[in-house]
């Protein structure tokens, strides 16, 4: 059984500093808002961009002390820098050209199977009925909350073309793409012994210089007037800087797959903070949508159920579906049958 505090905790703790990350991330939606003037490359640069060089520069005392297994990891690094500097610019852009339902929905919704795919392809890792069945809550009431906000805003006046929806379709499939890299590049620095603060310091703050060009060039409305200038810092500060220092913990306890899927909570929140803050107007569709990605995340988060422990003969491997999410550590451990 697992000691008090043991991996089961761990867990459990990494999942709500996960949750409270996607959370603080739901904001931006609403906060972007206040800025309209303000376009979708300079939003994602100012807010992944300082957020990024925050972390690093908060974490340069441990990014310094680790810099040894951090330049044997280059390769992870930069992979994970370069998904960081995309991510945004895809994003927001995403999300002008397709409109903010269907740009959530895509970048957000099809992250954890990309993350999924990831772990199966590169670290031969099984997923589990539990998992399973949480991602299909996620994804369904995520297409339903789109459709609900698509439904609203179909009564508006300007639609998007075609050709523009298919290109924030696909710039929305990009930034699931490397929200999954980036997140399963920062577990595996994490999981390989460097700190938390030290492997997403670097991998950010990395990002965030390569972001930087793109913030000169395109950043100067985020100074024109007080209003988009405290958009700028909220969103640099609060979701990016704050949330991704939670996001990290929550990394280091646990896997890439189940953070991106928990990460389907931001959506959510947006749309609730659109409703009490925007005052747009949520039709039932949107909250079914919602209660649905709260059974995912109470699945996700809940108890394991009680796991079928066998007795293993050396080099006997658990099945994944005997431990339906729990990992070989937590069941088998010397000393703790």
């Amino acid at each position: 059984m697992r000691r008090p505090g043991g991996p089961g905790r761990s867990a459990g703790t990494g999942a709500l500093c996960v949750l409270a990350a996607s959370v603080l991330w739901g904001t931006t939606g609403t906060a972007a808002t206040l800025a309209p003037e303000v376009g979708p490359l300079a939003i994602g640069a100012v807010a992944m961009g300082l957020g990024g060089l925050l972390q690093a520069l908060v974490a340069a005392p441990l990014i310094t002390r680790h810099a040894p297994h951090l330049r044997a990891r280059r390769g992870t690094v930069l992979l994970g820098a370069v998904s960081v500097a995309v991510y945004p610019l895809a994003f927001y852009s995403s999300m002008r050209l397709a409109g903010v339902a269907v740009g959530t929905v895509v970048s957000l919704g099809t992250a954890p199977l990309a993350s999924a795919l990831i772990e199966r392809v590169v670290d031969g890792r099984r997923l589990t009925r539990r998992w399973t069945a949480a991602a299909a809550l996620g994804l369904l009431g995520t297409l339903l909350l789109c459709l609900a906000e698509a439904g609203h805003a179909g009564g508006g006046t300007g639609q998007a073309s075609v050709a523009a929806t298919l290109l924030g379709v696909a710039l929305g499939l990009v930034a699931a793409g490397t929200y999954a890299v980036y997140s399963w590049a920062a577990h595996r620095l994490i999981t390989g012994g460097i700190p938390s603060r030290a492997a997403m310091g670097a991998v950010f703050g990395l990002g965030g210089l390569l972001l930087v060009p793109v913030l000169l060039a395109t950043g100067a409305p985020l100074i024109s007037s007080w209003t988009s200038a405290a958009v700028g810092t909220y969103m640099a500060l609060v979701p990016m800087f704050a949330g991704y220092l939670l996001f990290g913990r929550g990394l280091s306890q646990v896997p890439a797959s189940t953070a991106t899927t928990l990460s389907l909570l931001e959506p959510a929140v947006a749309a609730v903070l659109a409703v009490l803050v925007v005052g747009e107007r949520l039709p039932a569709t949107g909250w079914t949508g919602i209660a649905l990605v709260i059974a995912c995340l109470a699945v996700l988060t809940g108890p394991a159920p009680t796991a079928r422990r066998r007795r293993r003969s050396p080099g006997r491997a658990v099945a994944a579906d005997d431990t339906d999410g729990a990992t070989e550590s937590d069941l088998v451990r010397p000393g703790f049958p």
